[in-house]
């Protein structure tokens, strides 16, 4: 049965068809921002009416399931849906009579389906194909976000859950605090990686073998062409959609490693990651409409797995609801730290010490949050379940 829900994965890039189509029916002009409404109200709702997916491969339909190409056209399919409604909405932007506000509208639409889209390059970019790979740089070229592709693969998933990663959120930080961070280190990291890459090759940094090149150079192609066949006016609503796109990835980051943090073993390196250095989440909806992504602690233990085959982990730490409304609640810094910070304390058993903190943060944490005994906090009570 859930074989065949993959194919409404295409559902969330053709999602930004509808704003138009809405609003000439009910006339109104709310529904140029139905991605807000679809990505943030429907899919939470959805998510609490279907429930836990519970549904995991056993090992011999995982080797099937792996080689069935069924899957992968699931993927590919979202790169022409994904372009032909930013083709859409670039016509709206320069000829539709749109006011400034329904514009921005649709542009944030529209950008939260290029996040999805980065989410679909996530998983082709991991994948030793050639043709995905290069699949993976066209789905980033809409949100200028080609780094990814060096940084996520290379950087993020050596150094997950460590200090030393930009996109693991840290014990005490606020996603405003994180996004910066996050997006500005990302980039860094990612130059850096490919210099070192192309340094051992004898190749040269600026040069056609550069990764980070092949996307940006995407992304200028694409919005150049843009640009001359729907005039230069749709360029600030080209920017924004991509701003929005790439933020979304960077809250879903946020989301993913919050607090947590890999151990060293006795010569002071990280162990391996596993899955306890994720939150995962098993809500059916939102895992078919991001393929999976919920079950990240099983993708970071096991990166080349595709999709499909990614298994739900019982010693995984568990959100309490599914990623679009993780997003909502990262938003609002107070009410993120009073649903998490105690599920991450009870995930180290009262040990806040063994947390990934926020550096300048770290003697107030050590303060509010004080080493109990044989699991307990300073009052001597039990830390609530991380479940």
């Amino acid at each position: 049965m859930k074989r065949y829900l993959w194919m409404l994965g295409l559902l969330a890039p053709a999602s930004a068809l509808l704003p138009s189509q809405l609003v000439l029916w009910t006339g109104m002009p709310i529904f140029w921002w139905s991605g807000v409404l679809i990505f943030f109200v429907l899919i939470p709702v959805l998510d609490a009416i279907a429930g836990e997916d519970g549904n995991n491969p056993s090992d011999v339909d995982i080797e099937a399931m792996e080689e069935d190409r069924y899957y992968r056209w699931c993927t590919y399919l979202f790169l022409p849906v994904q372009f032909v409604t930013l083709l859409v909405a670039c016509w709206m932007w320069a000829f539709g009579d749109l006011s400034v506000v329904d514009k921005v509208g649709l542009a944030v639409t529209i950008g939260l389906v290029a996040g999805t889209g980065i989410n679909a390059a996530h998983e082709l970019g991991h994948r030793n194909e050639r043709h995905e790979r290069w699949l993976a740089k066209v789905a980033l070229a809409q949100t200028f976000y080609g780094h990814f592709f060096v940084e996520h693969n290379r950087g993020h998933h050596v150094r997950v859950a460590t200090p030393l990663d930009p996109a693991s959120a840290r014990f005490g930080e606020s996603a405003w605090a994180f996004l910066p961070r996050s997006v500005l280190g990302g980039l860094v990291s990612a130059w850096q990686l490919e210099r070192e890459r192309l340094d051992r090759t004898g190749a040269r940094t600026w040069s056609v073998r550069n990764n980070l090149l092949h996307g940006w150079s995407m992304s200028i192609a694409l919005f150049a062409v843009l640009s001359v066949v729907f005039g230069p006016a749709i360029l600030p609503y080209l920017a924004l959609q991509a701003v929005v796109g790439f933020l979304l990835l960077e809250m879903v980051n946020y989301v993913e490693h919050y607090g947590l943090l890999r151990e060293t073993n006795q010569r002071g390196r990280y162990v391996r990651c596993s899955p306890r250095h994720s939150w995962n989440s098993d809500r059916l909806c939102t895992n078919i409409f991001l393929y999976h992504l919920q079950r990240h602690s099983d993708h970071h233990a096991n990166p080349s797995k595709r999709y499909q085959s990614l298994r739900a982990c019982d010693e995984a730490p568990q959100l309490p609801a599914g990623y679009a409304t993780m997003v909502m609640l990262a938003a609002i810094p107070p009410l993120w730290r009073r649903v998490m910070d105690r599920r991450v304390l009870a995930h180290y058993e009262g040990d806040i010490t063994r947390a990934n903190i926020l550096p300048r943060r770290r003697e107030k944490v050590l303060r509010t949050y004080p080493i109990g005994t044989n699991g307990t906090g300073a009052s001597g009570a039990k830390w609530p379940t991380a479940r």
